[in-house]
């Protein structure tokens, strides 16, 4: 067999195999939304969830959702940017920094529920945090800190030497070449890392259950004092997300609208995790090219 055959073969199979992925993909997706779509309107999107009777929606989860990700976001992003800059800018090499990076690999693969009961154990038991959104906020941050850093840190190594070399030449100190040569080069990369750690971050549910926890209580829309536990804004009450709720919901089957309630949070969740895939694309292509003028 001459080598175009083989390469035709393997070319071949390697398309077989993407498809597939395709395939399952786009059965997936379009299962969960041709079943949540139809369930979706604006009654169901700013309406609170109901226990023991239909009609409910998730206005409360998904506020609590987009908060708890704006809590974790900015908790995170300052620590995995000083510390992308750091390893990639400063670390050199070592043993240290690769027990480093050896400790941020392993973090970066422990399961979401590991991370929960973490949480669970230090913020919600040993800080006395209780089951609020700030012990949620924290569990979402160690669970996406160690892929925000690696993200970072590979969005700076991907910026060639020469562009560091011309800023030091031009009588920039080494952290004013990090500030204005190399970050706004990289920029692109680590906006897209962001958005697409807080796709993950939205529809994270098992460190949830165990640290902001599994109840949505009323919220007075109108009070916007943070110390007050009734107010949207206060980071010490418990907060059911969306993924948590689509959980429960079925796990518990006291609801007559189980299904229909499900499915909708589901395709709700869905779309809004595609947003922040595209979302990330967008903005990084058009970063770049205000930044390239590409």
């Amino acid at each position: 067999m001459n080598a175009k055959r083989v390469d035709k073969i393997a070319t071949g199979v390697i398309n077989v195999i993407a498809g597939i992925i395709v395939l399952i993909l786009a059965g997936l997706l379009g299962y969960i939304l041709v079943r949540g779509v139809p369930h979706i309107s604006w009654h169901f999107l700013t309406s609170p969830a109901k226990a023991f009777q239909a009609g409910g929606g998730i206005g409360i989860q998904l506020f609590n959702s987009f908060y708890l990700l704006v809590l974790a976001m900015l908790i995170s992003v300052p620590i995995s940017l000083g510390a992308g800059i750091y390893l990639s800018e400063y670390a050199g090499k070592g043993r240290i920094v690769e027990i480093v990076r050896t400790a941020i690999e392993i973090l970066s693969s422990l399961p979401s529920v590991v991370v929960g009961l973490f949480g669970f154990l230090l913020f919600v038991i040993q800080f006395k945090f209780g089951f609020s959104i700030i012990s949620g906020a924290l569990a979402l941050t160690m669970f996406n800190l160690p892929l925000l850093t690696r993200s970072i840190e590979d969005s700076l190594e991907q910026v060639a030497f020469s562009q560091r070399e011309a800023g030091l030449s031009l009588g920039l100190s080494r952290w004013e070449t990090v500030i204005h040569v190399v970050i706004p080069e990289a920029l692109p990369g680590i906006i897209s890392g962001m958005i697409l750690g807080a796709g993950r971050v939205f529809g994270e549910a098992a460190a949830l259950i165990y640290t902001a926890g599994q109840s949505a209580p009323a919220l007075n829309f109108a009070d916007w004092n943070p110390f007050d536990i009734q107010s949207p804004l206060s980071p010490m009450r418990p907060a059911e997300t969306l993924a948590v709720h689509i959980w429960k919901i079925n796990a518990e089957g006291i609801q007559p609208d189980a299904a229909a309630v499900s499915a909708g949070a589901s395709a709700v969740l869905i779309i809004v995790v595609l947003l922040f895939n595209f979302l990330a694309r967008r903005v990084g292509t058009f970063i770049y090219r205000k930044m390239t003028a590409a």
